[in-house]
C-alpha cells in the first residue's frame, strides 16, 4: 500500500508542478509579446487570457481553454483543476499569479508532502532475511 501511495503522491505533485510551469511559460510569452509591441510602437497589447489561466474555471471558460490548448495540455490542466479544486476558494485575488500560486503550493504540500508522510507512517511488512549459514528447519 505504501509504494502505491508514494506513486500517487508523486504523480499528483508532478501534475500540479507541470501545469504551473506551463502557466508560467504562457504568462512570460504574453509579457514578451506586449513588450515587443510597445517597443515597435504598435501600442496594442495582447489581450490577457487570465480567465483561462485560473484554476478550476467555469464551463464556458473551460470550453474556450479546450479550443486554445492541445489535447495533452488540456488533460494536464483538467487533472490540475481537479487537484486544486479544494484549495481554490482559500484566497480571493484579482492577480492570476496569486490565484495559481497559493492553491498550487497548498496542493503540493497536501498531496506531495502529505502523501509521502502518510505512506511513511503506514506499517510495513517485516522482511526476514535468512543467512545461508542458518538452518531453515
Amino acid at each position: 500500500m505504501g509504494p502505491l501511495l508514494r506513486l500517487a503522491a508523486v504523480t499528483a505533485a508532478a501534475f500540479v508542478a507541470v501545469s504551473f510551469l506551463m502557466f508560467a511559460v504562457d504568462q512570460s510569452e504574453e509579457g514578451s509579446t506586449n513588450q515587443v509591441r510597445a517597443v515597435d510602437g504598435e501600442g496594442e497589447r495582447v489581450a490577457s487570457e487570465t480567465a483561462i489561466d485560473r484554476p478550476a474555471p467555469g464551463r464556458d471558460i473551460e470550453r474556450l481553454r479546450e479550443s486554445r490548448h492541445s489535447g495533452a495540455r488540456e488533460m494536464i490542466d483538467d487533472v490540475n483543476d481537479f487537484l486544486l479544486a479544494p484549495f481554490v476558494g482559500v484566497i480571493e485575488s484579482s492577480n492570476v499569479w496569486v490565484q495559481r500560486m497559493v492553491p498550487g503550493a497548498l496542493a503540493l504540500l497536501f498531496y506531495g508532502l502529505g502523501g509521502m508522510l502518510l505512506a511513511n507512517f503506514l506499517p510495513r511488512q517485516s522482511r526476514r532475511q535468512a543467512d545461508w549459514r542458518e538452518s531453515t528447519t
